[in-house]
């Protein structure tokens, strides 16, 4: 098994695949998905993700946006990142090559998990200037310092061992690994839904860039920098998220009073991936809320 994802095998069913294209932008070929008209929508996924994603939700938005979705760094179908490119900062600065590339300034972000704390780290850094910063299941919290050290640390030494992503992607070959990968999450997809993580995973560039995210992501510094945060914020919380808790959007928004809280009952950490109707709702009312309130 390859590395990386191949774009004629895994990718050759990729949903809304009509929409991909890819860029050179950092010194990375990226995978990314363009679709629609109107303002720009930039749609950033998690840790271990992909555009796959985002498959239900994006065209609903693109309806009434130009919705841009890649692939992060060493994530599905964009090539393998550096080991500085997985850390937040890295991230940040990477995806702002990106956005420059393809000259997109987005008027909405939605970020998914890790990707919530990416677009807030480029919106302090003055790097885009949306109207509205949507957080899905945002994983924008510390677990506490002495487990974050050690979950941090023990990510970095596994992340070192060249054998231990082919050994997770050895091991995902079957797609009951993904698939209980996922329930331990609170979510619950379809086998199709399963099927997209299970092809990522059997491959160790994929995992490794997982591994890699996990060992290098300190939020401590984006957290100091939250109240001085422009764009409105939005925190939608799955109300069965066993991977971010549900209660660190309340710590939020203690460190930001602005930020808005909704809370989408019976889902888990793949919230938009669920209910990608009722999401896309949510969103829009927060863009409109915003154009309304201006």
């Amino acid at each position: 098994m390859s590395a990386q994802p191949s774009w004629e095998r895994e990718g050759r069913d990729w949903p809304n695949r009509e929409h991909s294209r890819f860029v050179q932008a950092a010194g990375l070929r990226w995978h990314v998905q363009v679709m629609g008209q109107g303002p720009v929508l930039l749609l950033v996924h998690g840790t271990a993700a992909a555009t796959h994603s985002w498959r239900g939700l994006a065209p609903i938005l693109a309806r009434d946006f130009t919705v841009v979705a890649p692939d992060m760094p060493g994530h599905g179908f964009t090539s393998v990142a550096p080991t500085r490119m997985l850390s937040l900062p890295g991230m940040a600065a990477a995806l702002r090559a990106l956005l420059e590339a393809g000259r997109w300034q987005p008027q909405v972000a939605v970020g998914h998990s890790a990707g919530a704390a990416t677009l807030l780290r480029l919106a302090l850094d003055g790097a885009i200037h949306p109207d509205a910063i949507v957080s899905i299941n945002g994983a924008l919290m510390p677990i506490g310092r002495e487990a974050s050290d050690f979950f941090s640390g023990a990510a970095r030494l596994l992340a070192g061992i060249p054998f231990v992503p082919r050994l997770f992607a050895w091991g995902a070959a079957n797609s009951g690994v993904a698939a209980r990968l996922l329930r331990d999450t609170g979510s619950r997809l379809d086998e199709r839904g399963v099927e997209y993580y299970a092809r990522l995973l059997r491959h160790s560039g994929h995992v490794a860039a997982a591994l890699g995210m996990m060992a290098h992501w300190d939020l401590r510094p984006l957290l100091l920098d939250l109240p001085r945060l422009r764009p409105a914020l939005l925190l939608v919380v799955g109300a069965r998220d066993r991977a971010v808790p549900p209660a660190d959007a309340g710590r939020v928004k203690a460190i930001l009073p602005s930020a808005g809280i909704v809370t989408v009952p019976e889902t888990g950490h793949l919230t938009h991936e669920e209910r990608p109707e009722e999401v896309a709702r949510i969103i829009l009312d927060a863009a409109e809320g915003h154009r309304a309130a201006a």
